[in-house]
């Protein structure tokens, strides 16, 4: 099924750039205006000059931040910035981070992977997208003909083969080790030798990729093939447009840490508000929940991380002292208020009932009105925060969504709604560039 290769990865000269901390970024789809300044100030050869260039009240449709990022890249290719490697590699990242006080390492390997059409069921969604991150992908894939951050997404390796056999690579020395000033640490190993590179596309050429972090990635590289394909006479399917650069972690690796976005309200009216909780209780079964109860945030995480067939959920903003256990009665009141056309995986998923039932149903809130009126945190403190500053009036706080759900409802071809899980941390971008050309 999926077609797996090496490739020869574009990296930082560490002759020149010794410091890859001040260098690398996040991704485009996290980066703020300001962190977008400051890693402009960080350095001068900040790969978010590439990733995410700044736009400028005078830009053209010739003189834009995505021309601007490709003439970064053929500066810095020119002035051995970056450069090519030789020999075609797949690459063994592991990234070491902490989450909520605990220690992890995440391992994958970045790898070319042949695109696919969704139907084929070789590459696997669980999201939905939205138009515009998809048009901003699509025009820097025509700027720069080159993938500038490696979508994340899951194999299986049951038996673990694929797992022993990377551990024996340990070893070897890394081409890339650096440590964050957050406290992340990456190191990158390049995995040359054929029989090696063999081993591991022979393994996972036989099942499918789960997407996990990327999709509007893909879906614009998916374009960009089309539409790369349209201007040619003959396609042979091995030009480079017809590949991504994906970093591919084990379903069962130990650091594949997934947090939910709980959800953040405001512009809510008062008379809504104040009607909430009696709208609620048909639906749900409450109780409440001190915040200045002894280990109130350990009973919050025992509640949300239950493993049980019932939808459970935390509200705060009603009160300024109490959060709300909500654990659903049953289906069958909830599904008259779900969309018609969504299987029923999707009505079982808890953040299906936030959306729909809550958001939607209750508050009234539309997702096409924008963002003015919903936000989300991965810190289930800080939301509730936001909310006791007043910043928002209401946190929904969802528990954490286990991998299987996700290989499942991409199993069923189902659509997650969107900002339903959070791949933490984020891969970098600027530790491998991958040209399409």
């Amino acid at each position: 099924m999926a077609d797996i290769s090496p490739f020869r990865g574009v990296r930082y000269n560490q002759s020149l750039v010794t410091d890859l901390a001040s260098v690398v970024c996040p991704p485009y789809d996290i980066i703020t205006p300001a962190m977008q300044q400051a890693l402009y100030h960080r350095s001068e050869y900040n790969f978010v000059r590439v990733e995410y260039n700044r736009g400028l009240p005078q830009d053209t449709a010739t003189d834009n931040r995505y021309t601007r990022s490709a003439a970064t890249l053929e500066q810095w290719l020119a002035q051995s910035i970056l450069k090519t490697d030789d020999t075609p590699a797949i690459y063994l990242h592991d990234h070491y981070f902490t989450c909520q006080g605990k220690p992890y390492r995440r391992r994958g390997i970045i790898v070319r992977v042949r695109l696919e059409e969704w139907d084929r069921r070789v590459v696997r969604p669980h999201e939905g997208t939205m138009a515009e991150p998809r048009g901003d992908r699509l025009s820097l894939l025509w700027a720069l003909q080159a993938n500038t951050s490696p979508i994340l997404a899951m194999y299986e390796d049951p038996a673990q083969s694929l797992s022993s056999l990377l551990a024996t690579l340990e070893r070897s020395q890394p081409i890339i080790q650096f440590s964050t000033t957050d406290g992340e640490k990456h190191e990158v190993r390049a995995i040359a030798e054929t029989g090696t590179i063999d081993q591991i596309c022979r393994r996972l050429k036989n099942q499918p990729i789960y997407i996990a972090d990327g999709h509007h990635r893909y879906e614009s590289a998916l374009a960009y093939r089309h539409e790369r394909s349209a201007r040619l006479a003959t396609v042979s399917g091995d030009e480079g447009f017809n590949f991504v650069m994906m970093t591919l972690v084990d379903f069962a690796d130990p650091g594949l840490v997934i947090l939910p976005p709980h959800r953040l309200v405001r512009g809510v009216s008062r008379a809504v508000l104040d009607g909430l909780l009696s709208r609620l209780q048909p639906f749900f079964e409450i109780k409440e929940l001190s915040l200045g109860a002894a280990g109130a945030w350990e009973r919050v995480d025992e509640f949300l991380g239950a493993e049980t067939d019932r939808v459970r959920l935390v509200l705060f903003g009603l009160t300024g002292t109490y959060l709300f256990l909500l654990k659903l009665r049953s289906f069958t009141a909830t599904d008259p208020m779900m969309p018609h056309f969504h299987s029923e995986l999707y009505r079982r998923l808890d953040v299906s009932i936030v959306d729909h039932v809550i958001l939607e149903g209750m508050l009234g809130l539309r997702y096409d009105e924008g963002e003015a009126s919903l936000a989300y945190s991965y810190d289930r403190r800080e939301a509730v925060s936001k909310v006791r500053e007043e910043e928002y009036q209401l946190a929904l706080l969802l528990g954490p969504v286990r991998a299987e759900v996700i290989q499942a409802v991409a199993d069923a071809g189902v659509r997650m709604p969107r900002k339903s899980t959070y791949f933490y941390p984020k891969l970098p971008s600027g530790l491998i560039l991958h040209r399409l050309g």
